[in-house]
């Protein structure tokens, strides 16, 4: 079975360019029978934390825009939302809104979440995830579009259609899930429970603008031109693994996806070569490997921790660029941070490499360190 990926070219932002692009990408998929009249849409964005537009690390709010007029002009009634990392509650959402210009939609005629609830449930056909917390506004949906930013990620490699569906967890919840789930692809399989959970009828991705680097809330906004959407999560980060040049064995979720048999065959609308960009900074992830840690005897333990050690990137400090502001301490959920002289201090032994540290970070010093080994291995 094959699914549709339509890339096209998005040169920039501006309202005419974005409408001309959704225009074509939506082509492929003919008249959208889910935005029937009525039909209850919830748009789930990429609203990862309070950062404006030109940050490059959020859904831009004039493609979201775009796709809340389409939807609407169907007839169809569009919520916006996402629950970013931190207090999943009005006060703080609502600030992320506003912060990063996704408050524009109310323009449209579309709505913004401001059901703060969550639901605890039983998730039989998860493989991973056997029951889960989410944001209870997702059960007021007669469809979901899953509508995320394309970058780099200190954790997963990248972060597009299927990481971004970790939003439906609320954000208190996910230092827990991280904690749960620290092995990288144990992390993938969870994610790929959510998609399967909540199966998005649409993805569509911003990568007009990506991020490359220091992802996914720090790195550097790269131009990209394109705008993709699929009827796959699954097929369409092939396609964005493509364009940035990451290998597929480097992004769990797509290796992950692969063994499960749950990539279909992709059919292209548009050239991804067309976009690709070669040079590309990249968060080079490496694999969760064994080396012998599950063998018998000494020998093979202590090869198995000295191989992991060898291999393994890390999240470490830039103290120059350290403002003290205790947030790595505060979102950790192995408790693997302490503050020493107002400066965050990592206890290795602790640190279960989920990245958040990095991620939250609001100044960019926590960064990605790959071993010297590691990166002669990968040349």
């Amino acid at each position: 079975m094959k699914s549709i990926v339509s890339i096209t070219s998005c040169a920039d932002y501006s309202p005419e360019t974005v409408k001309a692009a959704f225009e074509r990408a939506l082509t492929p998929f003919g008249e959208l029978t889910f935005a029937r009249p009525g039909a209850r849409i919830v748009i789930k964005a990429n609203l990862v934390s309070m950062m404006k537009p030109e940050s490059a690390a959020t859904t831009h709010p004039a493609l979201l825009c775009e796709l809340c007029r389409i939807l609407i002009a169907r007839g169809a009634q569009v919520t916006v939302g996402d629950s970013p990392g931190g207090l999943y509650t009005s006060a703080y959402v609502n600030a992320v809104y506003t912060g990063t210009g996704v408050r524009a939609v109310l323009e449209t005629g579309a709505k913004l979440n401001q059901n703060f609830e969550h639901v605890h449930a039983l998730n039989p056909g998860g493989k991973t995830l056997k029951e889960l917390d989410y944001t209870s506004y997702l059960d007021d949906a007669d469809a979901i579009i899953d509508f995320c930013k394309l970058k780099t990620h200190g954790m997963m490699g990248m972060s597009a259609c299927v990481k971004n569906m970790f939003g439906c967890v609320p954000g208190v919840f996910k230092p827990e899930y991280h904690y749960k789930f620290p092995n990288h692809r144990a992390f993938a399989d969870m994610l790929i429970d959510l998609n399967e959970r909540f199966k998005p009828v649409l993805c569509v991705v911003d990568a007009v603008t990506g991020m490359e680097g220091n992802g996914p809330t720090a790195g550097t906004p790269r131009h990209i031109g394109a705008l993709l959407v699929s009827d796959s999560p699954y097929a369409c980060d092939r396609v964005c693994a493509d364009i940035i040049g990451i290998e597929p064995e480097q992004v769990e979720t797509i290796a992950a996806a692969r063994e499960r048999g749950l990539e279909p065959e992709a059919q292209l609308t548009g050239n991804p070569a067309d976009f690709a960009v070669k040079d590309y900074e990249l968060v080079r992830v490496r694999k969760e490997l064994s080396f012998g840690v599950e063998a018998h005897g000494l020998f093979g333990k202590v090869f198995g921790r000295v191989a992991h050690a060898a291999l393994c990137s890390v999240p470490k400090l830039t103290r120059s660029e350290c403002v003290g502001c205790e947030k790595c301490y505060t979102v950790c959920p192995a408790h693997a941070i302490e503050m020493r002289s107002h400066r965050p201090v990592i206890d290795r032994s602790k640190c279960i490499r989920c990245f958040c540290c990095q991620e939250f970070c609001p100044k960019g010093a926590m960064k990605v360190k790959r071993p010297l080994i590691a990166k002669m291995l990968n040349r």
